[in-house]
């Protein structure tokens, strides 16, 4: 009773931080996304359109008011499930976000699997063979995979298995610049291997290399040095006592990483053409069409905070000496 008392305790006290949070984060975004475009350029160069008109447009689009007075209407309205209409589109931005939301998360959901599954492997083996061949070749391919620019991995892999493949008669990958049904499962799958292969290479040089550090770490605690001296094999002693308490920093890692799922990958679904989150973002900001811009914001920052809090709640489940306060 006690611990469910705590519990609940705990979660009104970090939604309540988690609100505070949330409204800081969209005034500054909606400050900071108004400050650097100006939606009216699109018209500035519009032949036909007079001062007269320009005026009536930013006087409809609310772009008349005080900073202050239009971030009060936009956030009355976002807390009513209205993220207002595109300027470009003239589309509900929520429709939009909907749209391109569930190729997002097909895309980045796949990567993160896969990067959870592959650095789990790297990590443990290089730390079980430190300072091994093994260990130091997949420290070496890990730093090439870090250093590498994602742009130039994308571009690589087109030249290769899309173009090269082609010429030389063997079955190649799409590039994503054709066009395609992602209702179609097997067209889906196709164009999601160069994509994810992208995401996978860059991601995991960096979460191998952390979990193998935390390992090393914890393997040279006392607590696993008494196990192995009552005579635990070095199997037991890895996976029941070291690994749980080894992976407490890459599930805080993930953790913050997952929210950014939904807001895409932004250079890959540009390489890519996908059709997601990203490519949205990037699109609607290079228009100064804010309604997009701070829904995709609003949707990735509350994503972090809530995930922050699962993150916290996943600490005492992996780790029952951990307690919240």
């Amino acid at each position: 009773m006690e611990r469910f008392y705590t519990m609940w305790s705990y979660l009104v006290r970090r939604l309540l931080q988690a609100i505070f949070i949330l409204f800081i984060i969209t005034m500054l975004c909606f400050i900071l996304t108004r400050l650097s475009s100006d939606p009216m350029a699109q018209y500035a160069n519009k032949q036909g359109i007079t001062a007269a008109d320009r005026e009536a447009i930013r006087k409809k689009l609310g772009l008349d008011r005080p900073m202050p007075v239009q971030y009060v209407r936009w956030l009355g309205l976002a807390l009513q499930g209205d993220l207002g209409n595109s300027f470009f589109s003239k589309q509900p931005v929520l429709l939009m976000i909907k749209q391109r939301l569930p190729l997002t998360l097909i895309l980045m959901g796949t990567a993160e699997i896969v990067i959870i599954i592959v650095s789990l492997a790297l990590g443990l083996v290089a730390a079980i063979k430190q300072y091994s061949f093994t260990d130091n070749l997949i420290t070496s391919i890990s730093f090439i995979g870090f250093s590498m620019p994602i742009f130039f991995i994308a571009l690589g892999c087109i030249m290769l298995f899309a173009v090269k493949f082609k010429q030389w008669g063997l079955p190649y990958l799409p590039t994503g610049a054709d066009i395609w049904n992602p209702k179609d499962p097997v067209e889906l799958i196709r164009h999601l291997i160069l994509p994810v292969f992208c995401l996978v290479a860059i991601q995991t040089a960096g979460y191998s290399r952390f979990l193998r550090s935390s390992i090393l770490e914890v393997l040279g605690l006392d607590y696993v040095r008494t196990a192995r001296a009552k005579g635990l094999t070095e199997r037991v002693t890895l996976y029941k006592h070291a690994l749980r308490n080894a992976i407490l920093p890459f599930i805080t890692i993930i953790g913050l990483d997952i929210p950014f799922l939904l807001g895409g990958a932004l250079v890959t679904e540009s390489v890519f053409t996908w059709p997601g989150m990203g490519r949205l973002f990037w699109e609607y900001a290079q228009r100064g069409d804010y309604p997009v811009v701070l829904g995709v914001l609003l949707l990735t920052s509350s994503g972090v905070v809530f995930f922050t809090i699962i993150v916290d709640l996943l600490y005492t489940v992996v780790d029952p000496r951990i307690r919240l306060g």
